[in-house]
């Protein structure tokens, strides 16, 4: 049964749009510099969607785990993998954000890539980070691409009783954080931001445009488990 069944995740449409996404470049660079100097190379990929960054991790070596709650989606990621070099290195499962069907301090390179903006609350983002941090070995890179709260007009109000869920995006409560809340969660939860490296912001509006973008402003950084 898919769990996201009649949500717009699972539509055959979403489904073929992210079938046709590309992996995200800065990712499979940084996720090539940690294969190079790791023996293990364990990598879990939380909300794979149809595989677009899953798929070509696998093509580089790694031995990926992909999770996800749409099963369109999964299968959509199987299929893609009998077209590229990835058979054998690519499982999946579905599982959510926050309940990760990983062993405690298994897993080499955490990939998080648009998913926990999705958490509907600010207790289950905590709860999916923890995660992360719980299944992920003492050095692990954690990749993260997520909404920034700049996506949102300075007039946006919270959800009532949360700090950083916001409903103004898509009607549905979604996590917009700022750099410093992502830093200190992060940090809460065990990992420190990469030494060296900053978090960057693309999308973000620029004061005084005239054409502003309509899609949501991300934050992207490589953390590091303590």
């Amino acid at each position: 049964m898919d769990p996201l069944a009649g949500s717009p995740w699972s539509t055959p449409d979403t489904v073929a749009g992210f079938v046709r996404s590309p992996p995200n470049s800065v990712l499979l660079s940084v996720a090539g510099n940690e294969f190079a100097r790791l023996r293990s190379r364990r990598l879990l990929d939380i909300g794979c969607g149809a595989g677009r960054n899953a798929v070509p991790l696998a093509s580089l070596g790694w031995d990926v785990l992909g999770t996800d709650l749409s099963w369109p989606m999964l299968l959509a990621a199987r299929d893609r993998v009998t077209a590229i070099s990835a058979a054998g290195r690519l499982r999946l499962a579905l599982a959510s954000m926050d309940s990760l069907p990983v062993s405690t301090g298994s897993v080499d390179f955490i990939v998080a890539h648009g998913i926990w903006n999705l958490a509907p609350s600010g207790a289950i983002f905590r709860r999916a980070i923890a995660e992360a941090a719980r299944v992920a070995v003492a050095g692990a890179a954690l990749f993260v691409f997520t909404f920034s709260r700049h996506t949102l007009g300075p007039e946006a109000e919270p959800v009532p009783g949360e700090r950083f869920v916001f409903t103004q995006f898509s009607g549905q409560p979604q996590c917009f954080l700022t750099e410093e809340e992502l830093v200190a969660e992060l940090e809460t939860a065990g990992f420190d931001l990469e030494p060296g490296s900053s978090v960057k912001e693309y999308n973000r509006p620029q004061p005084g445009a005239l054409i502003q973008s309509k899609g949501p402003v991300i934050h992207e950084g490589v953390f590091r488990r303590r």
